[in-house]
This record gives C-alpha cells, sequence and structure tokens, in this order.
C-alpha cells in the first residue's frame, strides 16, 4: 500500500495522533483559513450561517458549576428548613423519592445557617454568600424550578449538556456552531475553560457526538501554551510549515472528491486553524493590554490559585465573544457538598461571585450583554434532607436532588429582573412553573434564533435534535 494511501484511510483519532502529533485535533472548530490553496472541492463546515428567525443571541457563555449548586443556600430561600430541622419527613413524601446516599428511614431536615435579602428594583433574593453577583439583580432571569432525570453526577451533567443521560450525543456548543457556524476567522468557535478541579467525564462534556469533530468544543489553557501541542517544534521555519499544510490539503481535498467524508472537511478546517491560532491565541491569553482598574474588577490579581484562574478564565470569556467566538464554557467542579457544605460552598462563591458579576456587568458597559447570553448552570440541586450516608460521622452536607434545583440566565434576549417557578415550603418539588432540561434548551436555541424542531442532523437514518422529542419554549423568559 501507497504511504499516502496508508494515511488517507487512517481514522481521524489516528491520523491526528500519527501524521500531525495531536495539533490538528485539538482545534476542532475553525473556519477554512484563506491562506490554504485547497478547497475548491472541501467546503468550509464552520461558515457562517443564516439561523431560522431573527436572533437576540449571538454568543453565550455557560458557567458550568459541577457537582450540584445548593438552591436552598443560595438562590431560593426556605425559612421552614430551620423551622423544622432535625425532624423526618413523612413517608408520603419519601416513598417515590430516590437518592444516592441518604437513608430514608433515619434521614432528617437540616436546616441553613444562610441569610437572604432582596436586591434590585425586582426584589430578587439572595443569599449572603454573593453579594456581587447580587447587584446584577435586575439583569438576572432567576428559574427556581429546574427539574431533570439523573441523580448521579456525570449522566445529569451529561444530561444538561446534551438533552441525553448518556454519552454520544452532541453537547450544547457543538448545536450551536452546526447550526450557525463561527464568525470567528483564528480562534474555534467554541472553546472550554477548565480553571478549576477537573469536571467528571472530562472531555465527554464538550464532545460533539456523532457530529463532524469540527464541532467538539477545544479546551484552552489559562497560562502559557494554549492549546496543547499547538506550537511548532523549535527550528522550523514558518514557510516549511505552510508549505506542509498546503500538501496535506491537497492530499486530503482528493481524497474528499473520492469518498466525500465530512470528517476530512473537518481535517483540513483544523490543520488551518492551528496555523492561524498560533498568533491569535496567545494575544488572546495575554491579558496586558487590559486596564489595572479592568483587572482589579475581575480579580486577575488575587493570590489564590482557584480564583485568580477564574477570574482570568471570565475576563478571557469576554475577551473571546468580543472576537466572535460562538460558545464559551467555564467548568468549575467542587459543589457536591455531602459534608461541609456551609465551609465548602463559602470557599466556592469567594471563588465566583466578583468575577461573575463583573463579567455580567463589563458585558453590559461594553454594549455586548445584549448579543451574549450569560448562564450559572448546574446539573441538579441539594437535598433539604442532610446527608447521612452509610459511615458518615457526622450529618454537615446535602445529597443529589434532581426534582427541583435553579439555574439563571443573563443578557441574550432574556428578560431581566425576574423569578421564574416555584419549590415547595422545603425546596424539595417544583410546585409552579417547572422547566425541564429539553425546555431550558429549546429555550436557549430560540434565543439564537434556532428552532429547536427544525435543527435536526440526521445519523444512522434518523433525525436527532438537542430537545430528543420534548422541549417546550418557555416564552415569559424572553425580552
Amino acid at each position: 500500500m501507497h504511504p499516502i494511501e496508508k494515511y488517507a484511510q487512517l481514522s481521524r483519532r489516528e491520523f491526528f495522533t500519527t501524521s500531525a502529533g495531536g495539533v490538528g485535533g485539538l482545534a476542532l472548530a475553525a473556519l477554512l483559513a484563506q491562506e490554504s490553496k485547497a478547497g475548491a472541492s472541501v467546503k468550509n463546515p464552520l461558515a457562517p450561517r443564516q439561523p431560522h428567525f431573527a436572533p437576540k443571541a449571538k454568543n453565550c457563555i455557560f458557567i458550568f458549576l459541577s457537582g450540584g449548586t445548593s438552591q436552598v443556600d443560595l438562590f431560593d430561600p426556605k425559612p421552614k428548613l430551620n423551622e423544622l430541622a432535625g425532624q423526618p419527613l413523612p413517608d408520603s413524601i419519601l416513598k417515590n423519592l430516590r437518592f444516592a446516599f441518604i437513608q430514608k428511614d433515619s434521614a432528617r431536615v437540616m436546616g441553613s445557617p444562610r441569610t437572604f435579602k432582596k436586591h434590585g428594583q425586582c426584589g430578587m433574593e439572595f443569599s449572603d454568600l454573593l453579594p456581587n453577583i447580587a447587584t446584577c439583580a435586575d439583569d438576572l432571569l432567576m428559574v427556581r424550578s429546574m427539574h431533570t432525570e439523573p441523580f448521579n453526577h456525570h449522566p445529569a451533567t451529561i444530561m444538561l449538556n446534551s438533552g441525553f443521560p448518556r454519552m454520544g450525543r452532541p453537547t450544547l456548543g457543538s448545536w450551536l456552531t452546526y447550526g450557525l457556524g463561527s464568525e470567528c476567522a483564528d480562534l474555534p468557535g467554541y472553546v472550554v475553560l477548565e480553571p478549576g478541579p477537573g469536571i467528571r467525564g472530562g472531555a465527554t462534556n464538550w464532545a460533539c457526538g456523532f457530529m463532524p469533530s469540527t464541532y467538539a468544543g477545544v479546551l484552552f489553557n489559562n497560562k502559557g501554551e494554549p492549546v496543547k501541542n499547538l506550537n511548532n517544534p523549535a527550528g522550523l521555519p514558518q514557510e516549511l510549515q505552510r508549505a506542509t499544510l498546503d500538501t496535506i490539503a491537497s492530499l486530503n481535498e482528493q481524497r474528499f472528491k473520492h469518498i466525500k467524508d465530512p470528517e476530512i472537511e473537518s481535517r483540513v478546517a483544523s490543520y488551518e486553524l492551528a496555523y492561524r491560532m498560533q498568533s491569535a491565541a496567545p494575544n488572546l491569553i495575554d491579558v496586558a493590554d487590559e486596564k489595572p482598574e479592568t483587572l482589579e474588577a475581575y480579580g486577575v490579581n488575587r493570590k489564590d490559585g482557584v480564583g485568580q484562574r477564574f477570574a482570568h478564565s471570565c475576563l478571557l470569556a469576554r475577551r473571546m465573544v468580543e472576537r466572535g467566538v460562538r460558545f464559551v464554557n467555564i467548568y468549575m467542579d467542587g459543589w457536591d457538598h455531602h459534608g461541609g457544605i456551609n465551609d465548602g460552598l463559602k470557599h466556592n462563591c469567594e471563588v465566583v461571585d466578583q468575577p461573575i458579576a463583573q463579567l455580567v456587568k463589563d458585558l453590559k458597559q461594553r454594549g455586548l450583554l445584549d448579543s451574549t447570553l450569560v448562564v450559572w448552570g448546574t446539573e441538579f440541586g441539594r437535598t433539604p434532607l442532610g446527608d447521612n450516608r452509610i459511615g458518615a460521622s457526622a450529618v454537615t452536607g446535602r445529597d443529589h436532588q434532581p426534582s427541583a434545583f435553579s439555574i439563571w440566565m443573563a443578557g441574550g434576549g432574556i428578560k431581566g429582573g425576574q423569578t421564574y417557578g416555584e419549590t415547595d415550603d422545603l425546596g424539595m418539588n417544583v410546585v409552579r412553573d417547572p422547566v425541564h432540561v429539553n425546555d431550558f434548551h429549546a429555550t436557549l436555541l430560540h434565543l439564537f434564533g434556532l428552532n429547536h424542531e427544525a435543527l435536526t442532523y440526521r445519523f444512522e437514518g434518523r433525525d436527532y435534535r438537542l430537545t430528543d422529542v420534548a422541549g417546550k419554549v418557555i416564552k415569559p423568559w424572553l425580552a
């Protein structure tokens, strides 16, 4: 077999690993660079596309607090918790509920030491742990009535990211870049930042599933080399690199004419983007051109490591949407407080409160909030019952709760200053205006001018969509 034929028949993973040192595979969301001499037959898989109708949002910054943020300690005050603290719940409430670790027979209501106050003209309630985000109340939509099915982390995280509780489906950023393409010529259309502990499931949370790999998220580093293996080996002249890429593109074009595999389009686009990113990405990561007061407002100069990295990620997210990046994910794990919830929440909120609030304010001040949707998301909530798992020496945390949790959104066509939905006196179940994950996705796509029932991808003879066979647009959310 001729060596060229050998490489042409490699799988995508094998090709990137064997013939490119991983460089091309790291840039999976790209516009086909103008410098490429190949392209007459290989189209740009991320050319900008028209939405189904006029959009309100153009970009999204999705902040995912992984582990399950406690709605009753942050966003959904329940005085009844302290009134009933230490008491059991009736069997009529518990009989149909599933928990990850709670032992129902000995479970007791757990109070909260948090104090809540109303903020803004809208009177939105926030915990004392989020004083900075609370100042943005009139720009936020608080949703207290989210619910989902999975009660373990990875399935629930995949559910919120892809609308399905198992791996293998495209994630939200993939659907948006597939539906709308990218307006950024030298950065990926879908970028992932992970400033804290690694999220459960890793890259499965920003995967493209059965779509071509050009729609997958690209993990960026906060410092140093922006993307792993992006830089050239020492001593490689730019002219030689350009000539190599053009030769590879020509070979890929010939192969594409023969088999019409869309992965070849992704391959060409990823090589070209990697080439362009070598100058664009370092300039993006370097925030030296920001004003000192901007760095201070985000908290980029903080001394604690994860706090500094998270602040830097929020600033990078703003810089990315300024440059046209379609979808930015910021992941922070560590919100799974089965024990020590009071100290754990206090630490985590100190990390995220200032940078997230400044991100919303900075976008608004620059005129970008109207077109940029900012989301605080999590996979599920926490129980009003203390986590009395077997072997625990004390009950100091809460268990997983998919039946009711809170998220919030700002900008991008959202009607701010409103609290939507309601849970019962303990925050256990939704009692008014329930919102399933599929409804959340349908509404988010609507903000981007996409009909969730019409945005489909054919795979193995079936038309798939982000919302599967469910989902409805929540009209009261829309500005």
